[in-house]
């Protein structure tokens, strides 16, 4: 196998992308000449399977969930902003001396 020339890293993410990337590479060609380990190939093939993507789409899921109800919380946190100014604006409307805007 040929080793390619690579450029340094400049993140860790990016130190994991390329580490991510080169094992794939590798995995791939000993599948493809016939010398990949028992252990490798169940992995691709658990990979491959219908709970593998059923299971990805689950989390896709749950991520759009989480991100779903982080954005209900801010809302209703801005909901409430708006109705404490609402209010305050009433008492001053309503000739209270002690409220301010």
């Amino acid at each position: 196998m040929v080793k390619k020339k690579t450029k340094t890293p400049r993140t860790p993410e990016e130190a994991e992308r390329l580490a991510i990337s080169a094992a794939m590479d590798l995995a791939t060609q000993q599948i493809l000449d016939g010398t990949a380990s028992n252990s490798m190939i169940i992995h691709f093939l658990k990979l491959g399977s219908s709970r593998e993507r059923l299971e990805q789409a689950r989390l896709e899921a749950d991520t759009t969930l989480a991100r779903a109800k982080v954005s209900a919380l801010e809302s209703a946190a801005r909901t409430e902003e708006l109705v404490q100014e609402a209010l305050a604006a009433f008492k001053v409307y309503s000739g209270d001396s002690d409220a301010e805007l």
